[in-house]
């Protein structure tokens, strides 16, 4: 298998800490969708990364399907409860922390891609508004009951929220609420970048390495 796209991406991110969780074998083609969106459209003419390339060559997009293929790939591993309470509550999380990347990213893209003119003010504060109310909800509910920082236990949530406060903090500081009201989520994102699937895996743009078993 390959994965396509840059780890500064947090849905390319999730994506290969999750792959790596559940022990599978891939190759990762650190392609961006600006600067290589010729050779990337080769792979997937959408361009839309993360990018999976299967085994028999078909093509996989978007972070959650991808990771719903990798799940079926290793049965002896759950990224999610089989059922509730835990897994309406890890879905939940795993929303929130999604949205904290999606808005970060519109933020980054309104922000980075238009001349500094054309930026629409009130769009952007919706988004930083939208943004701070997920990490909000997040710290709320890490506060409440904490979720596992170990690889063995890990899951989809922790690993969506430890991606999504990188990606928040690297990129979109200046929009994030202050740091005193989000001292649980903190301490919990800086242990999860401790474990050896988010070091061969860090923000930027390098290529996914190799775990020891």
């Amino acid at each position: 298998m390959q994965l396509i796209g840059m780890l500064d991406s947090p849905y390319v991110r999730r994506t290969a800490i999750g792959m790596l969780l559940l022990g599978l074998r891939f190759d990762h083609r650190s392609l961006s969708v600006f600067r290589t969106f010729d050779e990337f459209s080769t792979i997937n003419p959408v361009v839309k990364a993360p990018t999976l390339v299967c085994d028999d060559g078909t093509v996989l997009m978007d972070s959650t399907l991808i990771l719903q293929y990798a799940q079926s790939l290793s049965p002896g591993r759950h990224l999610l409860p089989p059922s509730d309470p835990n897994l309406r509550r890890a879905l939940r999380l795993t929303g929130l922390a999604l949205s904290v990347c999606d808005k970060s990213v519109q933020a980054v893209y309104e922000q980075v891609t238009r001349p500094e003119d054309k930026q629409h003010g009130p769009w952007l504060e919706r988004v930083a508004g939208q943004l701070q109310a997920a990490l909000l909800a997040l710290d709320e509910a890490l506060r409440q009951a904490p979720l596992s920082t170990e690889r063995d236990t890990i899951g989809l949530a922790g690993i969506s929220i430890g991606v999504a406060w990188e990606f928040a903090r690297q990129m979109t500081p200046e929009l994030l609420p202050p740091a005193e009201r989000l001292q649980t989520l903190m301490a919990y994102a800086s242990e999860v970048e401790q474990l050896p699937e988010f070091r061969a895996a860090p923000h930027g743009d390098g290529v996914v390495q190799a775990v020891a078993a």
